[in-house]
């Protein structure tokens, strides 16, 4: 054998002695264990805890998650631009800043979703501090814009403890536009005092609502995220600086070797972020005296020193204590600001301490602002101080329940005003202003409930969409209503407690409902109010309540212009009522009927009228016996019957008749008596309903007999006013003074001579000798009518007026007298106008190219610029709460034809929804109401015709 075989045996002993020693050792090792196990068994430790793992990715919808509570914002922002410029100024138009943002954590994350938009910033920029524990929590990137979000996602290299306190450090930038939204650019000019070339001006104004908070500075852009601001501004030299606090401190300081002013301003009280406010200007301002609020208008420095803002000083005071007292609850900060800015958006923003105002809202020019001005800045005044309470002090939790807000501060504005000017009629002029008006919309199938569901309300074009005149006037007109019906007393004392409780926070229904019903309980009613404002705040739509009189059954249907859409809705009903002879009655209905009412039946050649001085939400029904009661009895006198009742039965019949519950003769019926009524509810109800008449039928064989009847029908009431207006005067009474204007808009409209004289020999005055006798109350009509009825040279002249005008009541009558030219190319040349912000401001865009639809031979001219420029309309004029849906409602109220149904559908189909935005609910409802058009005219206007004829052939 070999060598090899040998040391193999070898091997294999000594592998066998050495596994077997090992076994050996282990069973020793392994009974010694034993033992000593049993002796003392350890103890078993304890189950690690489960932790839930950190959410990541995007939030599931385009809510902010609620894991993190912002409690305190230090903001400090710095716009570059200087307001005055030199040939040799280098100007920039942009701003950067810093936020120091305090927030509670309440749920584990490792991400900080807020909100950013437009804004410029890095990574390396970003700092986020525990404060709790005194240490930097690292971050590990950084993401914005995700999906068009709006989302700012910092990334940590961490995780945030829950009930811990963290601050996030931010700086940024941004760029100053003009697009009337976020930090933006106005421009004013101011006469010279040392040549005869103006000056031009620049400022800084800021609009945050809805969404624009997170174009100025990263934040958390949602009404229930309250938070206390800190705001420094640091701004050019000589100018002044506002925001919502009061000013602490200002002090003058040098940066990279220029002058600046830095200040700084009071904390505020918790807010949402829409509603914090920033300008920076060389305006002044004036006083208004008050014993614990300091009140200042601010406004261009000539305006200041012309007066201009006096009117609105001298109101503003007396309306703050009136709110005051009112709803029990003093104004809680220091300072209140009010600003007009010669660009905004909207027409006012009810901003916290710094409310902001188109100049035409804010403005009186005595001897050229109209009493229609006065009032309008005497409303919108008292619509923004209400604010204060309703918006601001108590904010609705999300926009779905933006009414809260806005149906608030519109239903008290009319109660502020009229405390001011009883003689005003401030009840009256709420039901055409806001239930008529809200009843348009509302009769559409494409309407929406008051309050619809968060979820509902997403986007930002879904929070644009709620500013309409349903979040805005059908609130009001609900308001109304449920003061009406549970006492103006446990109204008021509930809306005490609402304040009360929720000072600060933010509320929904329920909490409202809540409170009201606490206040009922206390006052010994028995209204349950959740289950009677149910129906009205989440449902679309408004009942149309039917009486037969002989019978006294009542019942209730959903009233739509377009029956072919019907839903199964009821509401409940307090309906005022009365019978000729007897006491008013109230009558709960809470089926759709029909219930046998006393209340409703009448005796022989007796009538009943429903919804007493308007107070419901509803139209009303009769049978054709107490209809023909009620039209001879305001034939022979009227005075029984309450003239917003007049009105009422004016506005309710010519909507029956759209929608086919009546003979479209019997609307017209109700405006025969008018050529002996001088009322002016009467005849601006009839005015507004023969409108949607006109609008269908200016345009055929139709419209002659129709301009023949209303030049007959006005003839009495132009003849009523002659004399003052030949006089260049005006009657004493608000409501005189409202249909004195009018008796000449609809006279010269429809070709009075006596009127169309007037109007070219007064404009004729003008023109020649310079000087301008038209009395402003009657400006807006005689302007309108001598270019209509003239040609180029009327037009070149209100152009030049229109552009020497330094009051903006005054520009606003030009620029709608400048639509009213018959002139095709004239129309077509103003149209593009409107692209040139040189020319027409980018706030007027909207309304002056709706003016032009109105405008017979501009409505097809207006309607193709839309379409052809609506990509540059909508990405330019679009910003903020500027809605386009009035563009899109303004330029297609005459739509009745196929071809038009079609050319809406076609312009739906190439935009779609994303590239409607905000105007896509509007388009809906020019769709549908277009539609109903449609089948009207076909339906009637034989029929319409016919009687147009006979009543001309009438001794």
């Amino acid at each position: 054998m070999g060598k090899g075989v040998i040391l193999s045996k070898v091997l294999a002993i000594m592998t066998v002695v050495m596994t077997v020693s090992s076994v050996s050792g282990m069973v020793i090792m392994f009974i010694i264990y034993q033992e000593a196990y049993e002796r003392d068994r350890p103890t078993r430790p304890p189950t690690p805890n489960a932790t839930d793992p950190l959410p990541t990715g995007l939030p599931p919808n385009m809510r902010l998650p609620k894991n993190l509570v912002p409690q305190r914002y230090d903001l400090h922002l710095q716009p570059l631009l200087y307001t005055q410029t030199t040939n040799t100024t280098n100007q920039t138009l942009a701003f950067k800043g810093s936020s120091n943002i305090s927030f509670l954590c309440v749920e584990r994350t490792g991400t900080i979703f807020l909100h950013s938009k437009d804004l410029s910033l890095t990574e390396n920029t970003i700092r986020v501090n525990d404060v709790d524990r005194g240490k930097v929590v690292p971050v590990s990137g950084v993401r914005q814009n995700m999906n068009d979000t709006n989302f700012l996602e910092i990334q940590l290299n961490g995780v945030l403890t829950v009930g811990s306190n963290y601050t996030l450090f931010i700086e940024f930038k941004g760029e100053l536009g003009d697009n009337l939204a976020g930090l933006y650019v106005s421009k004013y000019t101011e006469k010279s005092t040392t040549d005869r070339v103006d000056d031009e001006r620049l400022l800084v104004i800021s609009q945050l609502q809805p969404t624009d908070a997170r174009k100025v500075f990263p934040c958390f852009d949602e009404p229930a995220m309250k938070a206390e601001f800190m705001v420094t501004i640091i701004h050019r030299e000589g100018t002044k600086a506002l925001s919502n606090g009061y000013l602490k401190e200002s002090n003058s300081v040098v940066i990279d070797g220029e002058p600046w002013e830095i200040s700084t301003f009071h904390q505020t009280e918790r807010m949402s972020t829409y509603l914090l406010a920033f300008t920076v200007s060389n305006f002044e301002y004036t006083s208004s005296p008050h014993d614990r609020v300091e009140i200042k208008i601010h406004a261009r420095p000539q305006a200041i020193k012309a007066g201009h803002a006096d009117y609105a000083s001298g109101i503003t005071k007396k309306m703050l204590s009136f709110y005051e007292g009112y709803l029990g609850r003093i104004y809680g900060f220091k300072k209140m600001d009010l600003v007009a800015a010669p660009d905004f958006g909207g027409v006012a923003m009810e901003n916290w301490g710094l409310i902001m105002f188109r100049e035409s809202a804010l403005l009186y020019e005595e001897g050229v602002s109209s009493i229609t001005n006065q009032e309008w800045i005497a409303t919108v005044v008292a619509h923004e101080l209400a604010h204060q309470w309703f918006g601001n002090l108590v904010t609705m939790k999300w926009w779905n329940n933006l009414w809260l807000n806005e149906g608030f501060a519109t239903y008290l504005s009319y109660l502020g005003v009229g405390h001011l000017q009883p003689d005003w009629n401030m009840e009256n002029l709420l039901v055409l202003n806001e239930i008529q008006t809200a009843f348009q919309v509302d009769s559409l199938a494409s309407s929406h409930p008051l309050s619809c569901e968060e979820n509902d309300v997403q986007t930002p074009s879904d929070i644009t969409e709620q500013f309409d005149d349903i979040s805005y006037s059908k609130g009001a007109a609900l308001l109304r209503m449920l003061a009406d019906y549970i006492s103006e007393g446990s109204f008021i004392l509930g809306l005490k407690k609402y304040l009360d409780a929720l000072q600060y926070s933010n509320a929904d229904n329920k909490d409202l409902w809540k409170h009201l019903q606490q206040a009922v309980n206390e006052d010994g009613g028995f209204v349950k109010v959740e289950e009677l404002m149910y129906t009205w705040t989440n449902q679309m739509g408004y009942p149309l309540i039917t009486i037969n009189t002989t019978t006294g059954a009542v019942s209730q249907q959903h009233f739509l212009l377009n029956q072919t859409s019907t839903y199964d809705l009821v509401w409940h009903v307090p309906i005022r009522v009365r019978k000729s002879g007897d006491n008013p009655a109230i009558v709960l209905l809470k089926s759709s009927g029909p219930e046998m009412k006393a209340a409703f039946r009448a005796n022989h050649n007796q009538w009943v009228l429903a919804n007493l001085n308007c107070v419901g939400y509803y139209r009303v029904n009769y049978n054709p016996e107490n209809w023909a009661r009620l039209l001879d009895q305001m034939e022979t006198d009227p005075q029984e019957i309450p003239i917003i009742n007049r009105g009422q039965l004016i506005d309710d019949a010519f909507n029956l008749a759209r929608a086919g519950h009546v003979n479209v003769t019997l609307a017209l019926s109700t405006t025969r008596y008018l050529r002996n009524d001088t009322e002016f509810v009467p005849w601006e109800v009839a005015i507004r309903n023969f409108n949607y008449f006109l609008l269908m039928f200016d345009r055929s064989e139709v419209y002659g007999p129709m301009q023949a009847y209303l030049r007959n029908q006005v003839q009495g009431l132009y003849q009523h006013f002659e004399n003052v207006t030949l006089a260049s005067s005006v009657p004493d009474s608000h409501s005189d003074q409202y249909n004195q204007i009018n008796a000449v808009d609809v006279a010269c409209k429809h070709g009075l001579p006596a009127c169309q004289t007037m109007v070219q020999e007064l404009f004729k005055i003008w023109m020649l000798n310079h000087t301008n006798i038209i009395h402003p109350n009657l400006r807006y009509s005689v302007y309108c009518q001598a270019v209509a009825l003239g040609g180029e040279e009327e037009w070149e002249f209100a152009w030049r007026m229109f552009q020497n005008a330094t009051s903006a009541t005054e520009k606003d009558k030009l620029r709608y007298a400048l639509s009213c030219t018959r002139k095709i190319w004239l129309l077509n040349r103003y149209l593009e106008y409107t692209l040139d912000p040189d020319k027409i401001r980018k706030m007027n865009a909207v309304s002056t190219i709706n003016y032009v639809a109105e405008n017979v031979a501009g409505q097809a001219l207006a309607w193709d610029f839309v379409r052809a420029h609506w990509t540059y309309l909508s990405q330019e004029y679009g910003g903020g709460i500027m809605s386009f849906s009035s563009l899109i409602d303004g330029v297609t109220q005459r739509f009745s034809t196929d071809f038009e149904l079609q050319q809406l559908k076609q312009f739906q189909s190439a935009h779609g929804e994303q590239g409607l935005g905000s105007a896509s609910r509007a388009l809906e409802q020019a769709i549908e109401r277009t539609q109903a058009n449609i089948q009207w005219v076909k339906k009637n206007k034989r029929t319409v015709l016919e009687w147009f004829k006979g009543e001309l052939r009438r001794p």
